[in-house]
């Protein structure tokens, strides 16, 4: 039986994960803009925006279907923390470590609040919102599988490009 308080508790966290969403998708365009140096990178982090934009589209069909809106301002105040933390990275010399780093905390952040929703679902009498939750989930996990994998390479390739800008002075 669906509780009111669990539906209620599930249409906040679909605000929060849309809000999550726009601010992962203001940092991947940004990275996505300055990933010269790392082609696989920057290849991956298109894919992902694009996936991002149809977890932002997923979120708004189940507020749809629930008769909700979403939140603008959690929407415009996420965003603006996601370019907030992409320039201050961008200053450092070591901004795509600091950056890989940082995507990979945040895919393991959006992991945790897809299985929040998804195990409210059944409780809150939506049981037709875990499908395309479950799909989001899927995409946040290989994600984050794919950076944890390539954290070596990009540190390595970060150390090549160093070495011959080095080299170069």
């Amino acid at each position: 039986m669906a509780s009111q308080k669990a539906r209620d508790l599930f249409i906040v966290g679909l605000r929060n994960a849309r809000a999550m969403e726009r601010q992962a998708e203001e940092i991947l365009e940004r990275q996505a803009e300055t990933l010269v140096d790392y082609p696989d990178m920057r290849t991956k982090v298109r894919q992902h925006l694009g996936e991002t934009r149809e977890q932002i589209r997923r979120l708004d069909q189940c507020l749809d279907s629930l008769g909700e809106s979403k939140s603008t301002v959690k929407d415009a105040a996420m965003s603006f923390v996601g370019n907030m933390a992409t320039m201050g990275h961008g200053v450092a010399g070591d901004a795509i470590l600091k950056n890989t780093f940082a995507d990979e905390a945040f895919e393991h952040y959006e992991i945790a609040a897809y299985k929040s929703l998804l195990t409210l679902c059944d409780r809150a009498g939506v049981t037709a919102a875990a499908q395309p939750l479950q799909t989001s989930l899927r995409e946040e996990e290989q994600m984050a599988a794919w950076i944890d994998q390539h954290v070596g390479d990009i540190t390595l390739q970060f150390l090549r490009n160093a070495e011959r800008a080095e080299a170069r002075a």
